[in-house]
């Protein structure tokens, strides 16, 4: 079996659900930055070595599966939609980082190779974002979809933050109230 579909010469692809769509249709758009996303996600997860990071990232590059899917599914029913319970888990897993990880102002990014790699991943998972939005404004996306979307950008943030906060290596961009 060949890779080569030869099927999108003409400047169309198909999507998941069988349906045939321009390559720049704004559901491709906010799809393939998610892919984009993923593959620098890939790339991250060389310099990573903290154990629980590098297992969060693995389950969102899984997540981006099933965003992708049900991008990639419209008019049908997708099997594996994201959920309330998921935006939820996202929250929580936000939440605990940041109490382990409290950040005191704003926070010149990059300190390490594995959280400035984090960061781009940020930087691409807040341009899907705004494809998503776009893509909802014209079309149905799901609520819980583009809550997820949204959330995984500040997911992205604090785990870069994580990684420096454990090696003393979070840069400010002013000295935090308080501090010496």
């Amino acid at each position: 079996m060949s890779i080569t579909t030869k099927t999108g010469d003409g400047g169309q692809t198909s999507l998941y659900s069988g349906e045939r769509v321009w390559k720049d249709d704004l559901r491709v758009q906010a799809y393939g930055a998610l892919d984009e996303l993923d593959a620098h996600l890939s790339d991250a997860r060389h310099l990573i070595s903290e154990a629980r990071v590098l297992a969060i990232v693995e389950d969102i590059q899984n997540m981006l599966y099933r965003v992708m899917g049900e991008l990639a599914t419209p008019g049908k029913e997708y099997p594996y939609p994201i959920t309330e319970k998921d935006v939820a888990d996202i929250g929580s897993l936000i939440a605990e980082l940041e109490a382990d990880t409290p950040i005191k102002g704003f926070v010149i990014p990059g300190s390490l190779p594995a959280s400035a790699r984090l960061d781009i991943c940020r930087a691409i998972a807040r341009r899907a974002e705004r494809q998503v939005v776009a893509l909802a404004r014209a079309e149905q996306v799901s609520q819980p979809l583009r809550q997820y979307v949204n959330r995984l950008s500040d997911l992205l943030y604090i785990l870069a933050r994580t990684l420096e906060g454990k090696a003393g290596a979070i840069r400010y961009k002013h000295k935090p109230q308080g501090d010496t």
